[in-house]
């Protein structure tokens, strides 16, 4: 008998935004092993609903008796438990995955928060907005309204992204001819913003937007066919 795989995902001001980059990881990646799962909505408030995990945070994966926590070993955990069509390969192929992880959420991942920072706030339910507010201004020193700059992170964005920039013009994908773990890991932090705001984030048609068009599109549009800001009154 087949055990449902449930993934606890962030959720939004309507139940039906789901933004966080960390669980849109995990979502691509369950569409690429072609695994079946459900979803629980969660808000950042809603601690005790994840409290079995050890855990604060989403994503939060149940398969069967298994609970795993953190994108990036759920990740893992789904090519060891399904090693069809993998994420990310072994040895030096997982290292290089790893360091590419880093580099989104250091570089890519800033970059896009300044773009998006009070749209994010908006996105979020209102009983939130306060926890998300003290979090975040703690976690970068200013107020959510100073940080909020478009057009400096486009800047930085595209600067970070170079590399992405130089990869694309002789793939389709940042893995090759068809998605995998390192195109996962950068749309997770790209579906996030283009989540929650009407923001542009890279030039149209450029090699980003072209390559974020796929990523829409694969898996049967699991991402394209998601709720944005742009479906919400």
């Amino acid at each position: 008998m087949t055990v449902a795989i449930k993934l606890y995902d962030l959720c939004g001001r309507d139940e039906r935004l789901r933004f966080s980059p960390f669980c849109w990881r995990v979502r691509m990646a369950l569409a690429h092993k072609g695994l079946e799962f459900t979803t629980q909505p969660w808000r950042f408030l809603e601690k005790d609903a994840i409290a079995f995990a050890n855990h604060d945070k989403v994503p939060v994966l149940v398969d069967g008796e298994q609970v795993v926590t953190d994108s990036f070993d759920i990740m893992r955990y789904l090519d060891d438990a399904y090693p069809q069509a993998p994420l990310f390969g072994e040895g030096a192929s997982y290292q290089r995955a790893r360091f590419f992880k880093h580099y989104v959420e250091r570089s890519v991942t800033p970059a896009l928060f300044r773009i998006v920072a009070l749209d994010l706030l908006a996105a979020i339910h209102p009983d939130d907005r306060d926890y998300f507010r003290e979090t975040r201004e703690a976690r970068f020193g200013c107020t959510l309204e100073a940080l909020h700059q478009p057009e400096q992170g486009r800047g930085l964005l595209k600067q970070a992204l170079a590399p992405v920039y130089a990869q694309l013009k002789d793939a389709d994908f940042i893995d090759g001819d068809s998605p995998a773990g390192a195109d996962y890991l950068l749309f997770g932090s790209m579906m996030w913003a283009y989540s929650v705001s009407q923001e542009p984030l890279v030039e149209d048609e450029d090699e980003v937007d072209q390559w974020f068009k796929r990523m829409l599109a694969v898996h049967d549009g699991i991402a394209g066919k998601a709720t944005t800001v742009r479906d919400i009154a």
